[in-house]
């Protein structure tokens, strides 16, 4: 099965792009690296998942349409995982345009992506 799982460097997006590739399937990773926590830890995520079979990551932002298009062309996914989020309750208050931005507008682009790609599951 092919995966696209969205905030793979993120914990949990990580640990699960982990599980998936340990059982065999092939898993496409995208997350933007933004510096609302330690930008370090999550390019060492990404360092480890990059030595996995299987594993492909991408540097990106779900606002970035042409990107997505270009990803869901490539790839015909059989899931998508969507983890990518801005996190932060103070955040979103501080920065309510970005937030938004990353988690509604990201959300509705991967939910038109997986719409007009077919994509049978989306999570």
């Amino acid at each position: 099965m092919r995966v696209l799982v969205t905030g793979t460097a993120g914990f949990i997006g990580f640990h699960l792009a982990r599980r998936l590739l340990a059982t065999g399937h092939e898993v496409v990773g995208l997350d933007n690296f933004n510096d609302y926590y330690a930008v370090a830890l999550k390019e060492a995520r990404h360092r480890q998942l990059e030595t996995l079979p299987g594993y492909r990551g991408v540097r990106g932002d779900l606002c970035d349409m042409p990107l997505l298009e270009k990803l869901f062309g490539q790839h015909a996914f059989d899931r998508v995982v969507n983890l990518a989020a801005q996190a932060g309750v103070r955040y979103s208050l501080q920065n309510p345009h970005a937030y938004s931005r990353s988690n509604i507008e990201g959300f509705l682009n991967i939910l038109e992506r997986c719409r007009h790609a077919g994509t049978p599951r989306l999570v």
